[in-house]
């Protein structure tokens, strides 16, 4: 059975959300190491009729709050994410979920469990749904706001190796965001870019523009960190705008409302479909052990599916995949890769 650390202190609704959902987890056979208070979770899990065998707790007294800086978080030993992270690194656990403070998840992840070999710097790996198909990868989703050609090389490799093995895509595609589809269209650092992931051994489908994000024709989209929270967070508001006017629109009348009732079961599917609950959390991809970062506003139902993602990168070896997509020297092919062709090193595995 996959063992899954959570830190059960961090989310707007936690401690509540987090039990409830690491509950609905284990129900499915995924065992769930709650990191938090003892005290404060034994009463929390004291409130539900039955709590499968599969959850545990993980003592851990201290919790950082949603706005602590991450600078003040690094010394905090006895926080359930540091806990949690500890227990990744010991290898108690296949991985960590945390609906709690980014920033300081990130920093204490860099500390505890450090880069991978060869890894510039980690990035947030966010699934979008797409139209057709199955949903895209947006690399980097918010962990660098700040980048270069061989920090979005390195997570074009990253990302794709996790398409393959954790989302089943044989040979993923990789997109560029851009303002054209043009080679030459772009900032500097994606016309940089696209030099090098063109000479790379990756599936490259060149330059892709913002309204292409969601049609299903990439598997793999590689921006800047920046850029990339942006077009998630767009993407997510738009889908909520929309699904809401279609709402109100179909109280407008009683011929709406007939049409409202007889569309009922395609909007529903439709908004499922773009729940971003369904994943739960995204993937801190590059550093040495899974975690995954999910909404401080998670229900139960969003840390439940955290978990299953989480256990899903675990069992499948997303880890020992992702270490291999990056070649040992990589660190250093900085000036390699602004001035020779062929790009930084890369490995993909067959």
């Amino acid at each position: 059975m996959t063992v899954i650390a959570l830190d059960a202190m961090g989310g707007d609704f936690a401690p509540r959300s987090t039990v409830e959902g690491a509950i609905r987890a284990a129900d499915d056979g995924t065992e769930v190491l709650l990191v938090g208070d003892e005290r404060t979770l034994t009463a929390e899990l004291a409130t539900h009729e039955r709590v499968p065998a599969g959850v545990r707790v993980v003592h851990a007294p201290d919790a950082i709050a949603m706005d602590e800086q991450p600078s003040l978080d690094l010394r905090r030993r006895s926080s359930s994410i540091l806990v949690g992270l500890e227990l990744v690194k010991r290898g108690e656990a296949g991985a960590l979920v945390s609906m709690g403070n980014t920033g300081a998840l990130m920093a204490l992840a860099l500390v505890s469990l450090g880069k991978l070999p060869g890894v510039e710097r980690p990035a947030l790996a966010a699934m979008i749904p797409a139209r057709s198909g199955g949903p895209t990868l947006v690399v980097d989703a918010g962990a660098n706001a700040e980048s270069r050609s061989t920090h979005l090389v390195q997570w074009a490799a990253m990302g794709a190796e996790y398409m393959r093995v954790v989302g089943g895509v044989a040979e993923p595609r990789v997109g560029l965001l851009s303002i054209g589809e043009e080679p030459s269209k772009g900032s500097p650092l994606v016309v940089e870019t696209n030099r090098v992931l063109a000479a790379s051994s990756l599936n490259f489908v060149g330059n892709v523009e913002g309204r292409d994000i969601v049609d299903g024709d990439i598997d793999v989209l590689v921006t800047d960190g920046f850029t990339g929270n942006v077009a998630l967070k767009l993407v997510e508001g738009m889908v909520t705008t929309l699904l809401g006017g279609v709402r109100d629109a179909a109280k407008d009348s009683w011929r709406a409302r007939l049409g409202g009732l007889l569309l009922m079961p395609a909007l529903r599917t439709l908004r499922q479909k773009f729940d971003y609950r369904q994943y739960g959390g995204v993937p801190l991809i590059g550093v040495d052990g899974i975690v995954l970062v999910g909404h401080g506003r998670s229900d139960a139902f969003a840390v439940a599916n955290a978990v299953h993602t989480a256990a899903e990168a675990a069992e499948h070896g997303a880890l020992e995949a992702l270490r291999s997509a990056i070649a040992p020297d990589a660190a250093g092919a900085a000036d390699t890769a602004n001035s020779s062709d062929e790009g930084p090193s890369l490995r993909t595995a067959p």
